[in-house]
């Protein structure tokens, strides 16, 4: 891999991907709508060009494509745009991609396994129960069918530098700023988060992988942990004292009534309450240890990064 193509690159995987990336020495593409916030991030590394673009428009994709050998694809859209334009934001990738005979990384998430439960491996059927989930395999097919050379990564809910559009982000923030803070979920209930950064590396270490092509890879995080045992840590780094409440997906629903992105919210609330805990066996067993960073320290470095 000589130079790579980040789509996505303002977000948080994007934006962890770009930095693995350019540690590493190889050159990158940073690909984003809003130029001001790509230089914001990456002018000052040398290996990071910036190329703003829209991703809907076929031209500025394929410009942002030239000469590379890989797209990693991060980029994400709202829920409320999903069913009509998802599945078009993948095949404008895979366009590009084939103009310029490279291979594609894929971020994805766990949608498309449904309820499976712990454990989940790749040989798990994908068995959706949401309409988002049954859109991410429909977009996951898509790729397997274009004959482009690809990876798809399957991850848990992000956190980490950067990662403003996640579950845990108003939490980290609000304890930041010693608000009172809300956690979206019952507090007592085991679930999986992956560190961005970590979540970068595996995907990157897959992408120099010639034998990972033409699969599926999950990526868990380090281990589960309750929202209780994430407040615990969050007072000990921050000192912080005010009551950490919880959202439970009564809450969400009455939002939804009157906005229609809490309303796609909830329908993906199932997640906070019988989590899907992903297996690295696979990962492990053919390309090595899985980067795992501790909830601790991965919560020390987002809210430094943060402050």
């Amino acid at each position: 891999m000589k130079k790579a193509l980040v789509l996505g690159a303002s977000g948080g995987m994007g934006y962890a991907i770009v930095k693995e990336l350019s540690q590493r020495g190889i050159a990158v593409k940073a690909f984003a709508r809003t130029e001001n916030k790509l230089k914001k991030l990456f002018a000052q590394d040398t290996n990071v060009t910036i190329a703003a673009g829209d991703i809907f428009q076929l031209d500025d994709l394929t410009a942002a494509a030239q000469d590379v050998d890989i797209i990693f694809q991060a980029a994400n859209i709202p829920y409320t745009e999903w069913e009509e334009n998802l599945l078009q934001m993948m095949n404008n990738v895979i366009i590009a991609a084939k103009a310029h005979s490279a291979k594609l990384a894929v971020v994805d998430n766990i949608y498309a396994y449904g309820n499976a439960g712990t454990n989940v491996t790749e040989t798990q059927p994908k068995n959706p129960c949401t309409k988002k989930g049954r859109i991410r395999l429909e977009v996951e097919t898509t790729i397997k069918q274009s004959g482009v050379p690809f990876i798809i990564a399957h991850f848990p809910d992000f956190y980490g530098p950067n990662a403003y559009n996640t579950i845990l982000h108003v939490t980290l923030q609000n304890v930041l700023q010693n608000k009172r803070a809300i956690f979206v979920g019952k507090q007592t209930i085991p679930r999986e988060f992956i560190f961005t950064p970590d979540g970068a590396k595996a995907l990157v270490q897959l992408a120099l992988e010639e034998n990972a092509y033409g699969e599926n890879w999950n990526i868990p995080g380090a281990g589960v942990i309750t929202g209780e045992e994430i407040v615990s840590i969050l007072r000990e780094l921050t000192h912080y004292q005010k009551k950490v409440s919880t959202v439970s997906k009564s809450m969400i629903q009455m939002l939804g009534l009157f906005n229609r992105e809490m309303r796609e919210v909830a329908e993906m609330f199932y997640l906070n309450e019988t989590p899907v805990v992903l297996s690295g066996e696979k990962y492990e067993e053919r390309i090595g240890p899985i980067p795992q960073t501790s909830y601790r320290e991965g919560l020390r470095q987002t809210l430094e990064y943060l402050g």
